[in-house]
């Protein structure tokens, strides 16, 4: 049997698994994974090949060869047991339950359950009142505070959920989903360590379960928590590392990690978009553009990951693509995070700030942790001169998610809008810590070391450095450290960068101002080195203005040709009548 086959298998298992057990999430994400999987050429029907993409730029782009039936190196497909299911809960009561939950009447489906034993059947019941706290303590926070406010609502079912959970823990009577289940538990108590623990054994013993693969990858937030885990060698942990490696801003293993995937799951939706925010996060926009448009063209009515596409279209400020697609989101489903994230989106960048405010607030009633739109909608703040909503939403951000380079900058401006450099510094540091590759940050970082409060230009120029090396689209780095370099007295540094600035903006083919300061200073600068022949070059280009610049090359021309001819220039007054 061909790997692929075998992955076929259980993938068709675990969804029948999954949603047994009312994990919806993690089914849907097999199922996609499952479809994903190239075909068999030979059992194609004219009803199953909607999802063959053999014609897509995206097909051509990332297969270069022919997939075999071998698996990418240093990927596992190596089956894991089925768990077998426990027969004594296959009854009418769990039905009912099951019916009660898919209804959202948790309490109800916990009840029907209270004096089954079977494993599955305390999963369900367990997991009904896990949820069935959730859904009250939202109640609460919104009776308290409002729909965006601060509370210290809990969910009340977590502390018998705990004690129950652990004693079956400890008698091994157990499944894998209680054990994710559990993990879930100690994790909303604050018990980090110990819910990795748990989290590992249920990855390990049912790998298919990607909700607890995500739960886990929430507890890794560094390097080092990650190498210290003792995970199962499966397929399904390679997609965790590629996950977990963009979560750890490292963008190219994860890149790396998804593309091996792709020779298997050639055709995964899941796969092809986690590619683009990989590359989206390195800033590769045109490749995420392509990418994004070939997800929509197969899978049109797909909400997921598209306010990523949004924010590259706001960045290129692709007016009528963004239209289109906050058009396409109302059409699909108005009232989804993701589709109020795009249409605040489609607003600010058309200046509309306060209209763009109602639609990412409206993103948060729906979902209070979508760290999106926190962010945007501080970014929103800045524009309207709004500093202490802004601090206050970068804050909610950085309370979800403190990795998010993105809040920690936006804190950093802020600051600095309100004059207080230190603070903003602080910030700044915290967003270059996790995207150090954004040249942006380091400029940002850069201009507040040279504010008048702080004036320290030798930090600065390290920061401009960085900068230049990151990529520096917007060619600010460059003329910063030529002008910062003179500033100092440094003229053979002011003259490495304003000519390295002038080949950039050349090659560009960039007109402005800082074409004429960068000639006048190196004619000027090699006049004074006595390399004559190298300013003329700098003065004969200054030539073709018309400004004042004009006048000065021509007047450095002539001292040139004075010096090079034996004459003291002081000499040649005396020949003035």
């Amino acid at each position: 049997m061909s790997s692929k086959e075998s992955c076929r298998i259980e993938l068709r298992t675990a969804i029948r698994q999954l949603s047994d057990r009312c994990l919806y999430s993690a089914s849907k994400w097999a199922a996609e994974q499952l479809v994903g999987i190239e075909q068999d050429p030979a059992k194609f029907t004219p009803s199953n090949t909607r999802f063959q993409r053999g014609s897509s730029s995206i097909h051509r782009r990332f297969r270069t060869n022919e997939i075999t039936s071998t698996p990418p190196t240093g990927v596992a497909y190596v089956s894991t047991p089925v768990m077998e299911e426990d027969e004594a809960i296959h009854g009418d009561f769990y039905l009912l339950a099951k019916s009660y939950f898919d209804c959202r009447e948790y309490r109800r489906a916990a009840h029907v359950l209270r004096d089954q034993t079977g494993k599955k059947s305390v999963f369900l019941r367990c997991y009904s009142l896990y949820l069935a706290g959730e859904k009250r303590k939202e109640e609460e926070m919104i009776e308290l505070e409002g729909p965006l406010g601060k509370s210290d609502a809990v969910n009340r079912e977590l502390v018998s959920l705990e004690r129950e959970l652990a004693t079956l823990c400890k008698n091994n009577t157990i499944d894998p989903f209680g054990l994710y289940l559990y993990g879930l538990v100690l994790k909303e108590k604050g018990n980090e360590n110990l819910a990795r623990k748990v989290l590992v054994e249920s990855v390990n013993s049912y790998p298919w379960n990607w909700s607890a693969w995500s739960e886990l990858q929430s507890l890794c937030t560094t390097v080092d928590i990650l190498n210290g885990l003792n995970l199962s060698n499966h397929w399904m942990k390679e997609f965790f590392l590629a996950s977990i490696y963009q979560e750890l801003r490292m963008h190219n293993e994860s890149l790396s990690k998804y593309e091996n995937l792709q020779g298997m799951f050639t055709f995964s939706n899941y796969i092809q978009a986690q590619i683009a925010k990989a590359r989206y996060s390195l800033r590769e926009f045109e490749q995420v553009e392509v990418i994004f448009e070939d997800l929509l063209r197969n899978d049109p009515y797909r909400l997921e990951d598209m306010d990523t596409y949004s924010n590259v279209l706001y960045t290129k400020e692709c007016f009528s693509a963004l239209s289109y697609l906050a058009h396409r989101v109302i059409m699909t489903d108005k009232y989804r995070p993701e589709s109020c994230c795009i249409i605040g989106n489609y607003y600010s960048l058309k200046g509309q700030h306060e209209k763009s405010v109602v639609y990412f607030r409206r993103a948060l009633k729906l979902n209070k942790n979508y760290l999106s739109a926190w962010t945007l909608m501080g970014h929103e703040y800045v524009e309207m001169k709004n500093t202490p909503a802004a601090v206050d939403a970068y804050r909610r951000a950085v309370d979800i998610n403190p990795r998010d380079y993105r809040a920690w900058y936006g804190l950093g401006q802020a600051y600095e809008m309100m004059g207080m450099p230190h603070y903003a510094l602080h910030y700044f540091r915290k967003s270059v810590f996790f995207q150090p590759i954004d040249s942006r940050l380091w400029i940002a970082m850069a201009q507040c070391y040279e504010s008048e409060q702080l004036h320290m230009l030798e930090e600065a120029i390290k920061c401009y450095k960085r900068a230049a090396n990151c990529n520096d689209t917007e060619a600010i780095a460059l003329h910063r450290l030529a002008i910062l370099h003179r500033e100092l007295d440094q003229p053979e540094e002011a003259a490495f960068y304003y000519k390295k600035d002038l080949e950039r903006m050349e090659a560009e083919e960039r007109e402005g101002p800082n074409i004429v300061e960068a000639l006048m200073f190196l004619a000027t600068h090699y006049k004074t080195q006595k390399k004559f022949e190298e300013a003329e070059v700098y003065c004969t280009r200054l030539l073709d203005y018309t400004g004042p610049e004009r006048e000065t090359a021509k007047s450095l021309l002539r001292g040139m040709r004075i010096a090079q001819s034996g004459f003291p220039s002081m000499d040649v007054e005396h020949f003035h009548p």
